[in-house]
């Protein structure tokens, strides 16, 4: 569970700006929306096939320099 601790006179909003990018740093929003629909295993494949392929593409284009 992700909490973070209100430092002394910090304003609220401050401190929910800095759990919000917490949250994103970790991770955790989009594991819970990925996971509140079921994925058929062949949507998963697909899914992580294209990321690879994306993630490759990026690599091989900055690799000469």
């Amino acid at each position: 569970m992700t909490e973070i601790k209100l430092k002394k006179g910090e304003p609220v909003e401050k401190a929910l700006r800095r759990l919000k990018k917490k949250i994103d740093r970790e991770g955790t929003l989009k594991t819970v929306r990925a996971k509140r629909t079921f994925e058929k295993p062949s949507e998963r494949k697909r899914r992580k096939m294209k990321v690879a392929r994306f993630s490759a593409m990026l690599s091989a284009r900055y690799a000469d320099l």
